[in-house]
């Protein structure tokens, strides 16, 4: 009886509430408070500058350009963003923090 709990998988401390949450968690089950992504899932780029760019010149896939999808990017470029709908759902994307860069890490700083 003297046995104590060994989680199958790696954990963390949640940085509002302290309570022991999954290593990979985003979000703390127990108050809600995001957590900052692991540094090997990180990504340099900010959804700020690349909401702009998609909202301005997301037909001709200048946001693509910067997260690194160079292909896509020139897709969108001579599709005008799909005629408009790709650069649509790319933009509902940035916003809801859905969108990936090249390594395909999600994108979710704001600045």
């Amino acid at each position: 009886m003297g046995s104590s709990y060994v989680p199958a998988r790696p954990t963390k401390f949640c940085l509002a509430c302290n309570r022991i949450i999954d290593a990979e968690a985003v979000v703390c089950t127990s108050c809600g408070v995001m957590q900052p992504l692991p540094p090997e899932m990180a990504t340099e780029k900010r959804i700020l500058p690349a909401g702009l760019l998609c909202f301005f010149l997301g037909v001709f896939g200048a946001h693509r350009f910067y997260v690194g999808k160079i292909g896509t990017g020139l897709l969108q470029l001579f599709t005008l963003g799909g005629l408009g709908i790709w650069m649509l759902v790319d933009l509902i994307l940035l916003v809801s923090g859905e969108f990936r860069d090249k390594e395909g890490n999600r994108i979710t700083e704001w600045t």
